[in-house]
């Protein structure tokens, strides 16, 4: 093909790998594509796309000829769509000199991108784009075509090892030039000062373009950051979120959400409706969009740490500095830090409290660590001690402090609503506090909260939006910030352009933030109670199920009870684990915050986590009235996060029960009329016999009453007239209709006759051996009952 061919079906081959824009054509799929259930479709379609493969080949193919392709303004991400069509340029230099006004009788703006470009917004986008792709079969994310992609991308462009490899070139010697500035195409009022690109900067001073090829290329690194970037984090305004941290604001919200959800009210006020628009969009991140940022967050942390270490001469590093150098030394704070804690903080805000959060959890923790992903290794050590935190890390630990304190305040407001009963929710809450606990950490960020508070540094209103932005000017490539010494000022730089001048700081360390932490660390006390009660319902449950009581011609159901909870279903080694994670967390949490043993004992005490005389757990917390009992605040909270329960039982007369799907129907009726019969016609003898204190009554008492119905009454929040009901000793003869105990008399019979025993003599056996066996039990366990337990 020749090159004006191969520019006209490009668009065309791109929106065929990728799917439109529109989500209408799905194109590959590769988000869904794995190599375990397609290994040839899988394989091809990474060759193809490979940084040398075909497709990059003809990308910088057409890059040489400086073919542009229209992206429309309409799919870029809702901040940037926004300020486009306003005619404010976005600080982003991806976006500059490049929005161009449609053609007379198009809709709606474009942006001229190069080959290079074209092709990764598509590919960036394709994961936004492509949510609901069809799915046949179970997908790994982190098996897909789509995140191994990103992960070559990355290693490629932003190589932690060596320089950026040159694009293949047809020609020898020659090579592929970078983007060269176009004139705008429509007037555009810029968000700040637009500073002049180091790349641009420092290609001006070479003598050609061929000296230093890391210099001519590196503009792919930038440029490939850029689109992952604005196409996966920049969904969310920081403007509009300082804004929304405004108590006017917020209560300007409620107000309006309060209006929509009542019929009684009218169209809420434009104020409220448009605070809420503009900052609550439609996108909503899914499981696989935060794992691979994710990928993002952990090559970049990667990628900064292999920076060579400045030389002792300051003269002799601006000569030796490279782009690339220098790209890896800004790169965090002027590209990610920003977008990264908008985007962190609508996630923790608005994620179902549900054990998907775990991806976001776990995506916050990997920017935490940068030391994780540092070149040098941990010193070998026979003893597993933990990795203390070096103290090289505390600058960006300051220059990071919202990200430890402010989210891990939100975190704690999460972990306060969920259910720490269920093992992957106590997984989350073990995982912050080992990462917290790590040595010299607290330190480091208790360190930068007191560099904050400095009271002695006043900032101008506006400027310090001029001095710290990490995005401000656009690229990586801007000028470097002038080094500012005072490492206060620093911290207040970076806390008052995420929060704004008029942010009130929340101290991490503080009476506040730890009376939240005592209130996770009763709530974990209560979590640990609850699974220790399930684990010994659970054992006393199969305990029961032993030999003795398959023959007892009942089975459990029989009263109804509901002891709901999802870790009987998970088993023994869950409920061990859930127990585990709770008590290293809470070890994490007492030596991060100092919390002293008695603290915790007063703790334990008020969570009321004590057993009652019988061993059980306390019902919820209620108030006895004349209607029964009445759920106070704190009784319904228990409930909600499984902390404590009703035992929901059958109060009715057992023998009205509705019939069993493991009951003949027809026999539980005729036993029902010829066990009322029978305790009509010989009431009166059998109250006489059971009144009786010898064996005797004993005996009797054993077989014909249930003295633990009042006592499973008493565990239910019923009227108390239902309590003083008057059950006297009756037979009950529905067991015989379960067909477990028809098998069971059937077995019993079909052995029987092998040994030459009629089904007379059976029966006859079976009688002495239950009367020798309902003897002994009499004797030991009176109150035990066989058949209405």
């Amino acid at each position: 093909f020749s090159l004006k061919e191969l520019h006209g079906i490009f668009p065309w081959l791109v929106e065929s790998i990728f799917g439109s824009l529109d989500g209408i054509i799905v194109g590959w799929n590769l988000r869904c594509l794995q190599g375990r259930t397609n290994p040839n479709e899988y394989s091809v379609a990474l060759d193809f796309l490979d940084p040398s493969g075909p497709m990059m080949k003809l990308v910088y193919k057409l890059q040489a000829e400086e073919y542009r392709y229209d992206f429309p303004v309409s799919y870029l991400p809702g901040p940037v769509k926004a300020s486009i069509q306003e005619q404010v340029l976005p600080e982003c230099s991806l976006y500059h000199n490049k929005v161009q006004f449609p053609s007379s009788g198009g809709l709606g703006l474009n942006l001229a991108l190069n080959p290079f470009e074209y092709y990764m917004f598509y590919f960036a986008i394709s994961l936004i784009t492509q949510k609901n792709s069809p799915v046949t079969h179970h997908v790994s994310p982190s098996n897909s075509a789509y995140f191994v992609l990103v992960d070559t991308y990355l290693k490629c462009f932003l190589p932690t090892e060596g320089s950026v490899l040159p694009p293949p070139s047809s020609n020898p010697g020659g090579a592929i030039p970078s983007p060269t500035p176009r004139s705008p195409a429509v007037p555009f009022s810029s968000y700040g000062m637009h500073h002049t690109s180091l790349l641009k900067r420092h290609i001006a001073h070479q003598p050609s373009v061929n000296a230093d090829p890391a210099s001519q290329e590196i503009w792919r690194s930038e440029t490939l950051l850029q689109i992952f970037v604005e196409m996966w984090l920049h969904h969310y305004s920081l403007e509009m979120y300082q804004k929304m941290q405004s108590p006017h604001v917020k209560l300007e919200v409620l107000h309006y959400r309060l209006s929509i959800s009542s019929k009684h009210h009218g169209s809420p006020a434009q104020s409220s409706y448009q605070a809420l628009h503009a900052y609550q969009e439609s996108f909503k991140p899914t499981e696989e969009h935060v794992l691979v940022v994710r990928l993002l967050v952990k090559h970049l942390h990667a990628f900064s740490n292999s920076l060579k270490p400045e030389p002792l001469s300051p003269s002799a590093h601006s000569h030796t500095a490279s782009p690339l150098e220098e790209f890896k030394r800004v790169v965090i704070p002027r590209f990610v830090q920003e977008k990264l804690y908008i985007f962190l903080q609508h996630c923790f805000g608005h994620w179902p409290l549900d054990a998907s959060f775990r991806a976001v959890l776990e995506m916050w923790l990997s920017y935490l660590q940068p030391w994780r992903y540092a070149p040098e290794k941990p010193p070998q050590s026979t003893e597993p001690l933990p990795r203390s935190v070096s103290d090289k890390w505390a600058a960006f630990i300051q220059e990071n402090l919202l990200m430890y304190t402010k989210l891990f305040v939100g975190f704690l407001n999460r972990a306060l609503r969920t259910d720490l009963v269920s093992p992957k929710n106590a997984l989350m809450v073990f995982r912050v506090a080992k990462v917290f606990a790590q040595p010299n950490l607290a330190e480091m960020i208790l360190k930068g909260e007191q560099l904050f508070l400095e009271p002695d540094l006043v900032i101008p209103h506006r400027q310090h939006r001029l001095f710290m932005s990490p995005t401000l000017g656009g690229s990586f490539l801007s000028s470097r910030s002038p080094a500012v010494t005072d490492a206060s000022f620093k911290v207040k730089s970076h806390v008052y352009s995420l929060e704004g001048q008029d942010f009130q700081y929340k101290q991490m360390f503080g009476a506040e933030v730890r009376n939240l932490v005592l209130k996770l660390a009763q709530l974990i006390c209560q979590a640990q109670q609850t699974a220790k009660s399930i684990s010994d319902h659970s054992a006393e449950t199969m305990a029961s199920q032993s030999f003795f009581s398959w023959f007892r011609f009942t089975p459990s159901e029989v009263n109804g009870s509901y002891t709901g909870n999802d870790l009987d279903e998970i088993g023994q080694d869950s409920i061990k684990k859930t127990d585990e994670y709770l008590e290293k967390a809470l070890e994490y949490l007492c030596q991060i915050f100092k919390l002293s043993e008695a603290q915790l004992t007063q703790m334990m005490m008020k969570c009321g986590t004590a057993q009652d005389e019988n061993g059980k757990k306390q019902l919820p917390d209620c108030i006895a009235s004349e209607n029964g009992l009445i759920l106070t605040p704190l009784g319904r909270y228990q409930i909600i996060n499984g902390l404590r329960r009703f035992e929901l039982q059958y109060q009715g007369d057992t023998e009205l029960q509705p019939i069993r799907s493991y009951e003949n129907a027809a026999l539980v009726r005729l036993l029902f009329r010829l066990s009322s019969l029978l305790n009509h016609r010989f009431a009166d003898q059998m109250e006489m016999l059971c009144s009786r204190d010898d064996f005797v009554g004993r005996l009797c008492r054993y077989h014909l009453t249930n003295p633990q119905l009042l006592q499973k009454i008493r565990y239910s929040p019923v009227v108390r007239d239902r309590t003083s009901h008057s059950w006297g000793p009756r037979i009950s003869l529905r067991f015989l209709a379960s067909y477990r105990t028809l098998s069971s008399l059937l077995m019993i019979y079909f052995l029987a006759s092998w040994f030459y025993v009629g089904p007379v003599g059976c029966t006859f056996i079976i009688l002495t051996g239950y009367f020798l066996y309902a003897v002994i039990m009499t004797f030991f366990f009176e109150g035990w009952k066989p058949h209405e337990h």
